[in-house]
C-alpha cells in the first residue's frame, strides 16, 4: 500500500512531496500482531517554557529531523505483509514478507520508535524528565543541554556550542538525520527571535490563514484592516471590560 503526503514551510506553502510504502495497519489483531499503541509526544506547553529559559539565558536553539523516523523501530511481534506491487520476486509470487523493522502504517510503528529513541539517548548520557517524558536534559561541569522530542522532530538547547554539536553529531550517527540549523519553524509555529534585548516571539499566522480559508473567510488586501476588540466580539456594557479580569495565560 502507498502513501504520499506533503511537508510544508514556515510560509504554509508545500516544500516538498513525500511517497512511502505503508502496512494495512487496519487488518492486525489486538493481542497477536500488537500490544501498546500509545507513543507520547512533547506538550506544547513544555516546549513554550524551554523556549522561554533560552531566550532569557541566552541558549542556543537548534532544530533538526529525524528522516523517516519510524523505520528505526524494532518489532517485538512477527509480523508478515504481501510483497509490495512492483517489488515481486520472480518465481516467489506466492511468498510473503517477514518485517525485520518497523514500517509505517503499523499500529504499534509510533510506540516502537519512541521505545528505540528513549533507550538511544539514554545510553548517551541523558536523562528522562520524570514529567515530560519527550524532554530529556544532560548536565555536565556547567554544561547545559536539553532534548525535546515530537514525534521526528528534535529541538536541542543549550549554553555549550560544543556540546549541541557532539549530541547533533552522535544522532546523525545513529539515525538518518536533517541538520535544520537554528530553529525558526517548528510544529506549525514560527520562531521569531531578538538575542539582543532576549525576546523570543511565537506565530502561528500559516495556521490562522489555513483556517480562515477553510471557512471561506479570507479577505483581500484592499478589504482587510485591522479590527478592535469591540468589534470582534459585541461586548455586553454591563458585564465589566476584559482587561480588569483575570485570564489564564
Amino acid at each position: 500500500m502507498k502513501d504520499v503526503d506533503s511537508k510544508r514551510g514556515a510560509d504554509g506553502k508545500v516544500e516538498t512531496y513525500k511517497a512511502r510504502l505503508v502496512a494495512k495497519g487496519y487488518t492486525q489483531k489486538e493481542g497477536i500482531d500488537y500490544e501498546e499503541t500509545f507513543s507520547p509526544v512533547a506538550m506544547l506547553k513544555s516546549i513554550r517554557i524551554l523556549l522561554s529559559i533560552a531566550a532569557h539565558l541566552d541558549y542556543e536553539i537548534w532544530q533538526m529531523d529525524v528522516k523517516t523516523a519510524f523505520l528505526n523501530g524494532r518489532l517485538e511481534e512477527s509480523i508478515y505483509m504481501i510483497q509490495p506491487e512492483g517489488f515481486i520476486a520472480k518465481g516467489q509470487e506466492n511468498r510473503v514478507c517477514k518485517l525485520q523493522r518497523s514500517i509505517y502504517g503499523l499500529k504499534q510503528a509510533s510506540t516502537s520508535w519512541n521505545i528505540r529513541f528513549d533507550q538511544a539517548v539514554k545510553s548517551f548520557g541523558f536523562d528522562q524528565s520524570i514529567d515530560e517524558p519527550c524532554v530529556y536534559s544532560k548536565i555536565k561541569d556547567g554544561k547545559v543541554v536539553f532534548l525535546i522530542l515530537y514525534v521526528d522532530d528534535i529541538l536541542i538547547i543549550g549554553n555549550d556550542v560544543g556540546s549541541l554539536t557532539s549530541v547533533k553529531m552522535w544522532l546523525t550517527k545513529q539515525f538518518q538525520m536533517k541538520d535544520l540549523g537554528e530553529a525558526s519553524y517548528v510544529l506549525g509555529i514560527r520562531i521569531f527571535r531578538d538575542r539582543k534585548n532576549k525576546m523570543l516571539a511565537l506565530s502561528q499566522a500559516s495556521y490562522i490563514d489555513k483556517i480562515l480559508e477553510k471557512y471561506g473567510q479570507t479577505v483581500t488586501k484592499r478589504d482587510a484592516r485591522r479590527l478592535t476588540m469591540a468589534e470582534l466580539i459585541p461586548w455586553p456594557s454591563s458585564m465589566p471590560w476584559p482587561s480588569s479580569m483575570p485570564w489564564p495565560s
